[in-house]
């Protein structure tokens, strides 16, 4: 049985985490990031990746990486998540490094060296919608060229390299000059989804089995996602009990009213039930478990509900501050809505855990 309280080395590493984004990712630069042609925070990358090493915990020693494992990765994610941060650190330094640790050959070992160093930004190209062992489009491969359109792809628009599935069956690496990538509509304006077309787009192979390679992919980002998951409800559960002690109405503190009592307590026990889920998965991807689809798909279905519903209260219990654009709550609901359908929803991961427990509906 493994022991999933956080360790001392973990938590001195979200203390570090904390602090660096506390310099670097307060809510105002984020609001104004948003409303910018630039979503992404550059200086906040470099003090992740070449500051502090982050981008590469998931990639060993041997290949350019920090040799960490998953249950680092979602300390980082965690915290990511309490501050709504501006950065492709799922896209890239999960989804699309566990895509290319699944791939032999040196063009993979380049390309996962130079997603380690965090001095390239990789996408995997399949719609952030899209869970592990979901369905999704691929392009044309001809001529080692691609051909072919791609919509919903998470941080394109941040993206150096592509990761494309094709329909030969391949995976390949694309480069982000050779491709047209249009931004979308996107509800979470911290993690844009961007159209992707490839019209003739020179292609290197990575793998021939892409299938395998994806479905790596995906487990890891719906697992770890959790612990973003986590990080947004505390913060939302945290910030709305400090100001429910401040907030005064009859000349008492509003949060002393029994009803928004209730409210919290339940909300509190949803989060610590979450932060168990998001344990326990990070922990069977670290230790590559048998029951690792189990505890990915349970987290997830359990997550995503509770992140939405902490950010929904946080912003009614803020009241009328809670509605205006200055104040940050906006960017966690955003953030937990558009994180509720990323990597499969709660229902589709109801559906796979029915299907792996052998409990289908009559």
């Amino acid at each position: 049985m493994s022991d999933l309280l956080y360790s001392e080395e973990e938590e001195a590493l979200r203390a570090a985490v904390r602090d660096l984004l506390a310099d670097h990712c307060a809510a105002p630069g984020v609001i104004a990031r948003t409303e910018s042609a630039t979503p992404h925070s550059p200086e906040l990358w470099k003090a992740l990746s070449e500051g502090m090493g982050l981008t590469g915990l998931l990639v060993p020693e041997s290949e350019g990486g920090q040799g960490a494992t998953h249950r680092e990765v979602a300390v980082v994610l965690e915290e990511l998540g309490r501050a709504v941060a501006p950065v492709p650190y799922l896209t890239s330094a999960v989804v699309a490094t566990e895509a290319l640790l699944a791939c032999e050959g040196e063009e993979a070992a380049l390309l996962l060296a130079a997603l380690a160093s965090g001095r390239t930004v990789g996408a995997l190209a399949v719609a952030l919608n899209v869970g592990p062992g979901g369905t999704y489009r691929a392009v044309r491969h001809e001529d080692g060229s691609l051909h072919g359109e791609l919509t919903g792809i998470a941080d394109a628009v941040a993206a150096d390299v592509l990761l494309v599935p094709a329909e030969d069956g391949g995976l390949y690496a694309v480069d982000a000059d050779a491709v047209t990538v249009t931004p979308q509509v996107s509800l979470d304006l911290t993690r844009p989804v961007a159209k992707v077309t490839f019209e003739g787009a020179p292609a290197r192979l990575l793998t021939p089995d892409a299938p395998a390679a994806v479905r790596r992919a995906l487990r890891a980002g719906a697992g770890l996602l959790v612990s973003e998951q986590l990080g947004l409800a505390d913060w939302s559960l945290t910030e709305t009990v400090r100001y429910l002690k401040e907030r005064k109405q009859f000349n008492r503190p509003v949060g002393g009213f029994q009803a928004l009592k209730h409210r919290l307590a339940q909300l509190w026990l949803e989060v610590v039930h979450t932060r168990a889920a998001a344990r326990d998965a990070a922990d069977a991807l670290a230790t590559g478990s048998d029951d690792t689809d189990v505890a990915v798909a349970v987290a997830q279905a359990y997550a995503s509900p509770v992140a939405v519903r902490a950010a929904e209260e946080a912003l009614q219990l803020h009241g009328g501050i809670g509605m205006t654009w200055e104040h940050p709550v906006h960017l966690y609901l955003k953030r937990a809505k558009a994180d509720s359908i990323a990597y499969g929803t709660a229902g589709a991961h109801r559906e796979a855990l029915a299907a792996l427990v052998d409990l289908q509906a009559p």
